[in-house]
């Protein structure tokens, strides 16, 4: 897949770093998520930062955070997965959120091509992710950096 160039709006004079994530972001990274999903989920991101977060570049496994005067205004997570079902090593995203106020203005684009050089430097060429067909928001998202459909069909069925 070509990796698409773009240049992210620079309206704001001083953008969030991004950096790995610590233990200390937890907290904030559990409250910026229910501020935009309304779900509280705070044992999901305790357990997901303890799987994946304190990592250094090269690693696997990747939770980046981009902080402004002590908030979380955005994260990404993913992780190099390999061979399942015929699969070459690859990169997965799986989680993204970024403060609703400041979307559209790059941030979203920043923590995707960090996560991204994250997974190069892991030596994988590709990147992949699975959105919610009803999901439009976080579709035109991972669209405008790029991405588009891959060679495998999720499948499903309920257990109950």
């Amino acid at each position: 897949m070509q990796r698409m160039t773009r240049s992210p709006r620079t309206d704001r004079k001083d953008p969030a770093p991004i950096r790995p994530a610590t233990a200390a972001d937890v907290a904030g990274v559990i409250a910026l998520d229910h501020e935009v999903t309304g779900l509280a989920k705070p044992a999901y991101w305790q357990d997901l930062f303890e799987r994946y977060g304190g990592t250094a570049p090269g690693d696997t496994r990747v939770f980046l955070v981009a902080e402004t005067a002590g908030r979380i205004d955005g994260f990404i997570v993913g992780e190099v997965r390999a061979w399942e079902f015929g699969s070459p090593p690859s990169g997965w995203i799986f989680a993204v959120q970024v403060r609703s106020r400041l979307r559209v203005q790059g941030l979203g684009s920043r923590l995707f091509g960090a996560v991204c050089d994250s997974f190069r430097a892991a030596g994988v060429d590709r990147v992949r992710t699975m959105v919610a067909p009803d999901n439009t928001e976080i579709h035109s998202f991972f669209r405008s950096q790029g991405m588009m459909a891959g060679p495998f069909i999720e499948l499903e069925m309920r257990l109950d």
